[in-house]
């Protein structure tokens, strides 16, 4: 989700349906308190999250 991937994206990445993973973002956006991706990449940009998770995995797949 904070890569910007549609559903039918994140469910192919986890050999999931996308509508399954639509079900787990709607789930997420409920818990984080907000009601838009947007929103959640703003509260996690806020928390400073994308600079821990970039930490704890290290060096994206692409480089």
């Amino acid at each position: 989700m904070a890569d910007g991937r549609s559903n039918r994206q994140i469910g192919a990445e986890l050999f999931i349906a996308g509508k399954t993973a639509g079900v787990h973002v709607s789930n997420i956006l409920t818990k984080l308190g907000v009601s838009s991706r947007t929103e959640a990449a703003a509260l996690a940009h806020r928390l400073r999250l994308f600079d821990r998770a970039v930490e704890d995995i290290g060096p994206s797949r692409t480089e």
